[in-house]
């Protein structure tokens, strides 16, 4: 068949957009987005949330700074932060659709809609349909907030992740946030900065669920010491108004209790933006809560049709989505997946910061792999310690057979950006011995790795 695109890529997020530049080098590419290029993670997600984190850091350095001899007064303006925020957003997106332009990529706007094998029908925001044709299409569109049944979750001042990133005026006096995951603690982590009262409610035993439990239980004890209120183990029953404010409603083992509120953020999770996408007859595609089935080369079952990214679950991350959109456009034209997947970091923006890559301790146990541990506190970190940064630790794993890396946790200043060479590590196979008998730099935070791995 005559088809007007080798490929159509639905959604311009990070998975979609650095797809289409690889996808170009092969044939005709076109991306679909109805929104503003970047997808959730510069425009709700990453980006926007490191952005105002970087004012929010430098007001909690500034107050914090009478102990190095710097005395400061500190004054946050949430619209001057929001409007700093923009500007980048802004300037990222014109890179963005620069660099589509660049590479011969059509940018169609619109609503995409596979409305048959090798079929997309994109509508416009003034209900305008076009109709393409694509030897392949790759679905891309991410996912979004998932709002709980909790009484009471559609009051004014409940917000979303994306609501309070856009959030102006005053600094709220207390914020309560639902979910101790990722996504809560990171706002944790911007509005104390900010100067707000805050407290962390979380059903399970411990932060950060997924992670490895040290991880949760350290940063735990760090909001504590630093102001933050943790509740585990306390799920909430319903939100309520209460003397002209909001109300958080939860259950310990002491029984119910409540927390006032000047604004409730929910962040207990995120759901696959997979609702109409596809027609009817194409639906099996789907399985549980949206996420979409494919194949070790993203491929579903509908000839031509792929997925990535949040869209089929797994580590929902940006650079995953934009690992499997280049290993999905090199597979579908016969090539070899440029990037491996079987390592991956993942980064939350705390304080300290936290980093893992590979497997903890008690996964490389399931897996039936005996592993050795070591860690490194990094208050003997000179570099941690002049810079003020507090405690924390880096932790390594290795298999006990070779000291073969295998995983790496890491609860530290800086703790992303070293992950980086830890993840190159264990992709490579490389020993304790190896990393150890590397000479890093002095006075650094990276040397911290090499004392762990001695």
């Amino acid at each position: 068949m005559n088809y007007d695109y080798d490929l159509i890529i639905i959604g311009a997020g990070p998975g979609g957009y650095e797809a289409a530049f690889d996808a170009a080098k092969y044939g005709k590419t076109a991306v679909v987005e109805a929104d503003k290029v970047g997808g959730t993670c510069l425009n709700r997600g990453c980006i926007p949330t490191k952005t105002i984190m970087h004012a929010s850091e430098i007001a909690r350095e500034a107050r914090e700074s009478a102990s190095l001899g710097v005395h400061a007064d500190v004054d946050v303006d949430l619209d001057e932060v929001c409007d700093r925020k923009e500007s980048v957003l802004a300037t990222l997106r014109d890179g963005i659709e620069g660099g589509l332009k660049r590479s011969k990529v059509d940018l169609l706007r619109g609503r995409g809609f596979v409305s048959a094998p090798h079929t997309v029908v994109i509508t416009s925001e003034d209900g305008t349909e076009e109709t393409k044709t694509a030897k392949n299409i790759l679905l891309a569109t991410g996912s979004h907030p998932f709002i709980p049944p909790i009484p009471g979750a559609d009051l004014p001042g409940v917000v979303d992740s994306t609501a309070l990133l856009n959030l102006k005026g005053e600094v709220p006096q207390d914020l309560v946030i639902i979910g101790g995951g990722v996504i809560g603690v990171e706002f944790a982590t911007v509005y104390h900065g900010f100067g707000s009262g805050i407290s962390v409610i979380e059903a399970m035993d411990h932060l950060l669920p997924p992670c490895d439990k040290e991880l949760g239980r350290s940063l735990k004890t760090a909001f504590q010491k630093n102001g933050i209120d943790v509740f585990t183990k306390s799920p909430v029953s319903r939100i309520e108004q209460k003397d002209g404010r909001l109300s958080v409603v939860y259950t310990d083992k002491n029984g119910e209790q409540e927390i006032p509120a000047d604004i409730v953020l929910m962040a207990v999770g995120r759901r696959p933006t997979s609702e109409g996408l596809v027609a009817e007859e194409l639906s099996h595609i789907y399985r549980e809560k949206g996420y979409i089935s494919v194949n070790e080369n993203y491929q579903t079952e509908v000839e031509g049709l792929y997925a990535i990214g949040d869209l089929i679950g797994g580590i929902e991350l940006a650079h995953v989505a934009t690992a499997e959109g280049r290993n999905a456009v090199a597979l579908m034209n016969g090539e070899k997946a440029p990037i491996r997947m079987e390592t991956v970091p993942s980064c939350i923006y705390t304080v300290p910061e936290i980093a893992e890559v590979g497997l903890t301790a008690d996964q490389a146990k399931e897996e039936g792999i005996a592993v050795i541990t070591k860690k490194y506190a990094m208050g003997a970190n000179g570099k941690t310690v002049l810079s003020d940064l507090g405690r924390g630790f880096i932790k390594l794993v290795a298999r006990e057979e070779d000291h073969v890396l295998v995983g790496a946790q890491l609860f530290c200043g800086r703790a992303t950006d070293l992950v980086g060479e830890l993840a190159i590590a264990i992709s490579n196979d490389l020993t304790l011995e190896d990393v150890a008998s590397t000479v890093h730099p002095h006075p650094t935070f990276v040397e911290a790795i090499a004392e762990a791995a001695r």
